[in-house]
C-alpha cells in the first residue's frame, strides 16, 4: 500500500515549459492545506541543469518532493512512441506511460498539463474514488461528445453520444490502466489513424476508454477562454500566458503571474510570436527522424535481362 499521506502527481515538461511548471507548482503548493505530501514525478524532456535548480528553489520542500526521470527511462522497452501529424512536442505522449514507472505500491497519481494554474486544494481532487474505472477526467467543454472530435467515429464502432474527455488533466487507476494495457492500445490507435489524431494522445485515449472513465467536476480543467470567477483549475489550452500574443481570460493571465512571481522566474518577460513558431517548428523536427525510421524500405526495382 502507498502512503496515505502523499499525493502523486506526474508532469511532463521540457525547457521551454518550466517557466509554466514552476507557476503551476507554486499553484498547487499555496492552495494545499490539508497537509499531505505532494510526490511529484516529473518527466524530463531536457531541461537544463540550471532550470532543474531553479525549480528546486522555487517550491517548498517540506510541501513538494521533486523526482525526475529522462523521457527515454519512462518508455518501457518493449513500447515505442506513437507518431501524429501536427506541431505538439513528442513529450505529450509520455502520460501514456506514466503507470508503469510509478512505484507499484501507488494505486493511482495524478497527471497534469503543466499549462494548468491550480486555485483550490487540490487534496479534494486526489480524493476521488477511481476504484470502479480506468481514470476520471473531465469532459471536453468545446468537444462535449465523440462524434464532435473523433472524426472516423462510425468506422471505429464508437457511439457518437458517448462523452468526449480532455487529457489535460487524469486522475488514473494505475492498476487497471496496466490490466486493460491502455497504453499500447493508444499507441495502435494513433499509428493506425494518423489523419485522424488532431489531438495525439487525447484520440487514442477517448478511442479505447469509452465507458472506462468517471466525469469529474469542470472546473478541474476549466479553459482559460472562460469567465468563470474562481475555477479549480486554470487550463491555458491555447496560447500561454506567458506568451505577447496571449488573447484569453486578462484575469487568468494576472493569476498565473501572481503565482510565477513568487518563484525563481519572478520578473520574466513575455515571449514574442518568433520564438513561439520556432519552438513549433523544432517539434515538427523532432518528430522527422521517427517518421523517416518507419517508413517501408524502397522497393528495388527488377534489372531486365
Amino acid at each position: 500500500m502507498s502512503e496515505p499521506n502523499t499525493i502523486i502527481l506526474a508532469v511532463a515538461c521540457n525547457n521551454h515549459y518550466v517557466i509554466m511548471l514552476a507557476a503551476l507548482l507554486k499553484s498547487i503548493e499555496i492552495n494545499h492545506t490539508s497537509g499531505e505530501l505532494i510526490e511529484v514525478w516529473i518527466i524530463d524532456d531536457n531541461i537544463s541543469r540550471r532550470n532543474k535548480a531553479r525549480l528546486e528553489a522555487s517550491v517548498d520542500c517540506k510541501m513538494i518532493k521533486l523526482l525526475w526521470i529522462r523521457n527515454k527511462e519512462a518508455i518501457p522497452h518493449d513500447m515505442k512512441l506513437p507518431l501524429d501529424r501536427n506541431t505538439y512536442p513528442l513529450n505529450i505522449f509520455m502520460r501514456i506511460f506514466i503507470p508503469y514507472f510509478i512505484p507499484a505500491n501507488r494505486p493511482k497519481v495524478l497527471y497534469m498539463d503543466v499549462d494548468m494554474i491550480v486555485t483550490f486544494d487540490i487534496s479534494k481532487l486526489w480524493q476521488t474514488d477511481v476504484s470502479n474505472y480506468v481514470l476520471a477526467a473531465v469532459t471536453d467543454s468545446s468537444a462535449v461528445y465523440i462524434k464532435n472530435n473523433i472524426k472516423n467515429y462510425k468506422e471505429l464502432g464508437l457511439p457518437g453520444d458517448s462523452k468526449y474527455f480532455n487529457s489535460g488533466l487524469l486522475l488514473m487507476n494505475v492498476s487497471r490502466w496496466r490490466d486493460e494495457d491502455v497504453t499500447r492500445k493508444v499507441i495502435h490507435s494513433v499509428n493506425d489513424n494518423r489523419k485522424f489524431t488532431e489531438f495525439s494522445d487525447q484520440y487514442g485515449l477517448n478511442v479505447n476508454l469509452v465507458g472506462k472513465w468517471l466525469e469529474l467536476d469542470p472546473l478541474w480543467n476549466y479553459y482559460a477562454d472562460g469567465t468563470h470567477l474562481a475555477p479549480y483549475n486554470i487550463h491555458f489550452f491555447h496560447r500561454k500566458p506567458f506568451y505577447k500574443s496571449y488573447f484569453n481570460n486578462k484575469a487568468y493571465q494576472e493569476l498565473f503571474y501572481k503565482y510565477l512571481n513568487q518563484t525563481e522566474w519572478r520578473n520574466s518577460k513575455p515571449v514574442g510570436e518568433i520564438k513561439r513558431y520556432i519552438i513549433k517548428a523544432r517539434n515538427v523536427l523532432e518528430k522527422l527522424p521517427l517518421y523517416l525510421k518507419q517508413r517501408p524500405p524502397a522497393r528495388k526495382l527488377a534489372l531486365k535481362r
